[in-house]
């Protein structure tokens, strides 16, 4: 149990950020469960329009910090290869 009013503020901030944090990276392992399966079904506009919804997704997580900016690039790489790989 933090002792100061300093470290129970900082507590306080950390579950905040924890629970925005998680949201964030829940939302983007759902729009990639989303693009997958568009990519499966063989739709795509679909997984175009997905593809960019994700990755402005996951841009904004690398400006947060929620999420490393090379972590974003190596997964939006895999992504817009999957599509890509769709298209031909």
């Amino acid at each position: 149990m933090p002792n100061s009013a300093q470290a129970i503020k900082r507590l306080r901030q950390d579950e905040t950020r924890n629970q925005r944090n998680r949201a964030a990276k829940s939302e983007i392992k759902t729009l990639t469960k989303r693009l997958f399966s568009a990519v499966e079904s063989g739709d795509n506009t679909q997984a175009q329009t997905e593809l960019r919804t994700i990755q402005a997704r996951l841009d904004k997580a690398a400006k947060r910090g929620v999420m490393h900016k090379k972590t974003v690039a190596r997964r939006k790489s895999r992504l817009a290869r999957a599509v890509s790989g769709l298209a031909t």
